[in-house]
């Protein structure tokens, strides 16, 4: 398929062409018309020359004739500007008649009775001047240079002859040379401006077409990639409200974690205040008794806070899933879009950085989750490890609250239960913490990927701009090609 510009150079080739051949064959009519005129030309010095040759013998006979009467050397003015004159005219005549051997003979025959005739002329002349009037009479009278003109003339008249066949031939020759090239230039120029308008319509019809077609492509594609964007900056202003409601948990899981960290300690504190206390022996029974009944409490208390940890752990488990089902989708509307930008071409290329770059966020956000996921696995199972332990606990103060009446053989029972205890609440301790730390760097991660959100909501926002534009454009150029169609 030719290319737009193939169908113009092509169509200005052929009209040059066109337009050379025209040239060409008007040049060689026009050439032909001047080598003819010229010729013309030359035909009618040849006539004008003999012309002249006739003119000045009658003249020089005429002034013969009035000087044999008169006497009058005035009368013989005519015959002496013959006698200077002819020679010229007939030398000129041969240069002129030079390509015609017909004309040279005749020319030959011409210039014999030229001659004769002058000698005519000149014997009467003298005659005259000797006063042998009569004499001079008698011989004009005698018809001799009488016959020589006839023949003159008669020779003459056949150079005439010859010369206006000739001048007709060229004239009919000039004619037929001006008459081609008035329809060479006629009906050339009138074939190359149909054809030039032909090809013309042919060309802007066909360009017309193809733009419109373009055209239409491309402002489907616009229409398509501006639902594409709107629907992913919906998506990216939802999962950027999911990011704030996650973060805002993950604010709650911490300042949990940190509660849980402190009763973990108070827990150790009060192990060891109870161990002191079992070690004192009867005395502090009592205090023992207390410290039992808070151990309870406190035991409780963590039982409940781990199982609130254990709700909310799965809570983010949740909306971690739900995260990663955001992150996938972007990261599939964001193919979309690339493959969109692509078939768009130059117009595009920003929509393509732009949907790479929203690509490129949703893998950071599906591997921020899948980080996330793998923490709060660990939280569980921290979580987990505590209540069995506090469980433990739980069954150890109460089975010393039944034989609270034996405190005295089972202090060193106690006291080993409350260095377990204490060691496992030293473990609770160790576990909040690094929950909290967990927790802390699910909250930076999840900072991060709502700051992503909004950068991604902003890029949106311009590429549903730069579609919009877009797709104004190509309403521009449709009007544009429908106006000049």
């Amino acid at each position: 398929m030719w290319t737009f510009g193939r169908r113009i150079a092509a169509g200005f080739a052929l009209s040059f062409l066109l337009l050379l051949g025209i040239g060409m064959v008007a040049y060689r009519s026009i050439n032909s018309l001047t080598t003819t005129s010229r010729l013309v030309t030359h035909t009618h010095d040849v006539l004008e020359h003999i012309g002249e040759m006739v003119s000045l013998l009658k003249d020089a006979e005429t002034g013969q004739r009035g000087y044999i009467i008169t006497g009058d050397e005035s009368y013989l003015e005519p015959y002496q500007a013959a006698l200077t004159g002819v020679p010229g005219v007939i030398r000129e005549l041969r240069e002129l008649t030079a390509d015609n051997s017909n004309q040279q003979k005749r020319l030959d025959a011409v210039t014999s009775l030229i001659a004769a005739k002058l000698a005519e002329l000149k014997q009467t002349i003298e005659m005259r001047r000797k006063g042998d009037v009569e004499q001079a009479a008698k011989l004009v009278r005698g018809g001799q240079g009488k016959k020589i003109m006839d023949d003159l003339r008669q020779v003459a008249e056949q150079m005439n002859r010859e010369e206006r066949v000739l001048l007709k031939q060229r004239a009919e020759e000039v004619e037929a040379a001006a008459s081609t090239a008035r329809s060479t230039i006629i009906f050339g120029t009138l074939f190359c401006l149909v054809f030039v308008i032909a090809s013309g319509s042919l060309i802007t019809r066909s360009l017309s077409g193809q733009i419109g077609l373009a055209v239409k492509h491309v402002q489907s594609s616009s229409v398509e990639l501006q639902s594409t964007a709107n629907q992913q900056a919906s998506g990216a202003r939802e999962s950027s409200t999911a990011m704030n409601e996650i973060s805002t948990t993950i604010s709650e899981l911490l300042a949990t974690s940190r509660q849980i960290a402190g009763s973990a300690q108070r827990v150790a504190h009060v192990a060891e205040e109870t161990s002191t206390a079992a070690r004192a022996g009867n005395q502090t029974v009592e205090k023992a008794h207390e410290s039992v009944s808070s151990i309870k409490r406190q035991v409780d208390l963590i039982v409940t806070h781990m199982l609130d940890l254990g709700k909310k752990s799965q809570q983010i488990g949740g909306i971690l899933e739900i995260i990663n089902e955001l992150a996938e989708q972007t990261n599939i509307l964001a193919i979309n879009a690339t493959i969109e930008a692509a078939g768009a071409g130059d117009a595009g290329k920003r929509f393509a950085v732009v949907a790479d770059e929203i690509r490129k966020l949703a893998d950071r956000v599906g591997g921020s989750t899948k980080e996330i996921r793998t923490l709060i696995e660990e939280i569980r199972a921290a979580v987990n490890t505590t209540v069995m332990a506090t469980e433990g606990g739980t069954k150890a103060v109460d089975l010393g609250a039944r034989q609270f009446a034996e405190v005295t053989t089972a202090l060193t029972q106690i006291t080993g239960l409350l260095e377990a205890t204490t060691e496992a609440a030293r473990e609770i301790e160790l576990s909040t913490k690094q929950q909290a730390t967990a927790v802390e760097q699910v909250n930076v991660a999840i900072a991060d990927v709502t700051k992503a959100s909004k950068e991604t909501e902003a890029s949106l926002t311009q590429t549903l701009q730069t579609a919009t534009q877009l797709t104004g454009l190509s309403h521009d150029l449709t009007r544009l090609i429908q106006r000049r169609a």
